[in-house]
């Protein structure tokens, strides 16, 4: 590893450690849990997903679950590349698991990626695409440029190229969604993988 890389690598460590030391995070920190994201100097895409699932929290290992599976498989990419943070970083819009609602998992909480995220992307001078996965990802990056809705903003992914790209979660869970919006297999994907290729070449 290089100087510049080396102190990138610092860098991003000293984050994790200020995750952990901060008082927000207290309880997390009380649990034994460790602040979940993936980052290397070098990476050429940052995938910016929701707050990791209790499984993951749990394992350690973001998409650690069939959503992971999809989204490889999404990517066009082998296993060892996706798990791979000098490649591939994931940073999710909250780095822990935040329980359970009345509806499923609550959503990441506000703020948390305004204060952390930035520090991580300015180690990151690699990045050629970055991947928007779920509505609170894309508000938070993509603001007024979003569509109507979460469909629409993915319907129209090529106005957002080639530096950003939005998907719906790949969760098993959304299999009714595809059913309803086929082109986003037949159009999105093979474009995704396109991008994906061009970002890590």
């Amino acid at each position: 590893m290089g100087t510049d890389a080396a102190a990138g690598q610092a860098a991003i460590d000293a984050v994790r450690e200020a995750v952990i030391a901060d008082p927000e995070n207290a309880v997390f920190t009380a649990q034994g849990w460790r602040p979940l994201f993936a980052a290397a100097p070098g990476a050429r895409i940052v995938i910016v997903g929701q707050a990791p699932g209790a499984r993951a929290q749990a394992s350690g290992i973001l998409f650690d679950d069939a959503s992971g599976v999809n989204l490889v498989e999404w990517l066009g990419v082998d296993e060892a590349t996706f798990r791979d943070p000098g490649r591939i970083a994931i940073l999710p819009m909250d780095f822990y698991y935040p329980g359970r609602g009345a509806s499923g998992d609550l959503p990441p909480r506000r703020g948390f990626a305004d204060r952390w995220h930035p520090a991580l992307l300015a180690q990151l001078s690699d990045v050629r695409l970055t991947l928007l996965i779920g509505t609170t990802a894309q508000q938070h990056y993509l603001g007024a440029r979003r569509k109507a809705n979460l469909t629409e903003t993915v319907r129209a992914f090529r106005d957002y190229l080639p530096d950003q790209l939005p998907l719906v979660h790949p969760s098993p869970l959304n299999f009714r969604w595809q059913g309803r919006n086929p082109w986003f297999r037949e159009d999105v994907l093979p474009a995704l993988r396109s991008e994906v290729t061009r970002a890590l070449t």
